[in-house]
């Protein structure tokens, strides 16, 4: 928890009567709501074999004003446990942290450790600027003040932050001719898309799993996301997709009524009053395109709440509704309206997505929610009430490409794993199809969001298992290549 300028105002907005549909953007991580997750490893402190750095960052890569000299320290962990040593020139696996804290990351991010033996690899881990302890200014209130200030928070530093802490770590321990592959999910999976595309000289290749890079500028149908979440619900049972979408007509009917608040409380248990329906609705909203984005086996939450559903006889439409809510949360005093807990990832996203990062998601009448547009305007409206700054819809793909992805980059990038899973929604933003021969899509029908990444266990369904080995062999090509370039090189 923290405070911000802004943030009694972004929770009023948020939490009142706000219906237009840009507020109702799913958001971008690797990792999903802890209750969806086996183990707790999300809470467990890291082993003994990671050892945490920090590097004295450049605030401002791009200009050279006095101020653009300032520095402050950026956190990177690294795992020496399995290097093979410098004088191999053993690989360098790096996980380019998102947008959140990299505490986590050791315990979750299952690919870099469970491959580590495989390469004789070291392993790094590099927190984003702006999050967790890697904040400029001294302080997270003196970063987060003003758009002055956060103007300096953007994924073109954060790049180039990358790539000056792993330059200096292969000077630091003589690994000058160690090979690279950056590995990130989600928006780090977009960031190590564009790592390999702008600092090729510094990694080798790329792996980026759920990396929705096409999700910008008109290049991927709006309503895309949440028409694969209505996919979603509709294959595991079309009465629990007809059920969802009459409950929304259902709940404003309900809460027109006198008393229609009160009983939406009672229904679904909420934790404090209703003030609106779209707390209501917002909620929902989001649990869905989180139980789609997120369906990880075994527990497929979206087969929990359509089973919820589907077996709920009583108290009509929201009643079976109400029932889908208990049984994605599990057994809870109350739902709904619960005390927000407003983290570093929340206000720092809503930055991001209000400076650069615009990725207009829609919905229409082939969904099972009710058609909303993403408004550029209102959106531009809000993020200049609250930060004094306009978005910036086509920046992403000037800086970093997008149109055409196929003609353009044939010819021009190599050695990226693009992997997907279909089930995911952000898979509709995602390369699907092989680009050339060293840029690859690997992708499954059943896969959800960053699942490839994650820590195996032994109940992952084969097809998992095989889209993890494919990458792996990929990768290991790029490198033994690597290798026979280097022994040509020095003689």
């Amino acid at each position: 928890m923290f405070s911000s300028p802004w943030l009694p105002f972004l929770l009023l907005f948020l939490s009142n009567s706000v219906t237009a549909f840009q507020f109702r953007i799913p958001r971008l991580s690797p990792i999903g709501e802890k209750f969806l997750h086996h183990s707790k490893a999300l809470e467990l402190p890291p082993s003994d074999d990671f050892k945490t750095f920090y590097f004295n960052q450049t605030l401002d890569h791009f200009n050279y004003r006095p101020e653009s000299y300032t520095t402050f320290p950026q956190r990177y962990i690294i795992n020496f446990k399995y290097w093979g040593g410098a004088n191999s020139s053993a690989p360098i696996l790096a996980y380019l942290g998102p947008e959140a804290p990299i505490d986590s990351a050791m315990n979750v991010i299952g690919f870099m450790t469970d491959n580590a033996v495989k390469f004789n690899a070291l392993l790094v881990y590099i927190e984003h600027r702006y999050y967790g302890k890697s904040i400029p200014f001294g302080s997270r209130k003196e970063a987060l003040r003003n758009a002055s200030t956060l103007g300096y928070f953007n994924s073109a530093q954060a790049l180039a932050d990358y790539a000056a802490i792993l330059i200096h770590v292969k000077k630091e321990f003589s690994a000058k001719y160690s090979p690279v592959i950056v590995i990130g999910g989600s928006y780090g999976g977009m960031l190590a898309t564009w790592f390999r595309l702008k600092y090729p000289h510094v990694a080798l290749g790329a792996l980026a799993s759920s990396a929705p890079i096409l999700y910008f500028n008109d290049i991927t149908p709006e309503n895309g996301y949440y028409v694969i979440v209505t996919k979603d619900f509709r294959e595991v049972s079309q009465t629990c997709y007809e059920s969802i979408r009459e409950s929304w007509s259902e709940i404003e009917t309900v809460a027109s009524q006198s008393n229609g608040l009160s009983v939406l409380d009672k229904v679904f248990k909420t934790c404090s009053p209703l003030r609106s329906s779209t707390q209501l609705e917002n909620y929902l909203w989001f649990m869905y395109a989180s139980a789609a984005q997120y369906n990880h086996p075994s527990r497929y939450p979206v087969n929990r709440i359509c089973d919820a559903i589907d077996q709920t006889y009583s108290n009509g439409t929201l009643g079976k509704i109400a029932a889908g809510v208990f049984a994605y949360r599990g057994e809870l005093s109350c739902y709904i309206n619960e005390p927000i807990n407003t983290t570093e990832t929340t206000v720092g996203w809503q930055w991001q997505r209000c400076s650069e990062m615009v990725m207009p998601i829609s919905t229409g009448n082939d969904t099972m929610f009710p058609s909303e547009t993403f408004d550029h305007e209102s959106f531009s409206i809000y993020c200049n009430q609250l930060y004094g700054v306009t978005p910036r819809p086509h920046w992403v793909t000037t800086y970093y490409g997008g149109h055409d992805i196929h003609l353009i980059l044939h010819r021009f990038a190599s050695n990226i794993i693009f992997s997907n899973g279909l089930k995911d929604p952000y898979s509709i933003g995602g390369v699907l199809h092989n680009i050339s021969d060293s840029l690859l899509a690997v992708y499954t029908a059943n896969g959800s969001h960053c699942l490839d990444i994650l820590t195996a266990n032994r109940m992952d369904p084969e097809w998992l298992v095989t889209q993890r080995k494919t990458e792996v062999g990929i990768i290991k090509e790029w490198i033994d290549e690597y290798y026979a370039d280097l022994a040509n090189y020095k003689k």
